[in-house]
């Protein structure tokens, strides 16, 4: 089972390659704000997702974006992948089951 900031990190790159910044950006907005995830929590998950094999480091990145040699960008494995979708189908059950309690419209 994953870290919740884990999974935010395997679910901002579900979509594509990105660099830590963008990742921070993706979850804030996806959670409306309630989630932030700072620079030592986001890059000790990212840590942790690298020594688990469920993220690796890509030369992949924005094209458009300008360079910057410090930035490193991350993209999912297939084990990453697997992990993520195997968290989310739980979350899905766990949102269900919360709907049939009524704690959810």
């Amino acid at each position: 089972m994953l870290t919740t900031a884990g999974f935010h990190v395997l679910l901002a790159l579900a979509g594509e390659p990105a660099h830590g910044y963008a990742i921070m950006r993706f979850v804030e907005q996806v959670s409306g704000g309630a989630v932030k995830l700072g620079p030592g929590t986001l890059y000790r998950t990212i840590s942790r997702l690298l020594a688990d094999g469920l993220v690796e480091e890509t030369e992949e990145g924005d094209p458009a974006a300008p360079h910057d040699a410090r930035r490193r960008y991350y993209r999912l494995t297939q084990a990453g992948e697997a992990a993520a979708r195997a968290e989310a189908e739980l979350m899905a059950r766990m949102v269900t089951a919360a709907r049939e309690a009524g704690l959810v419209t």
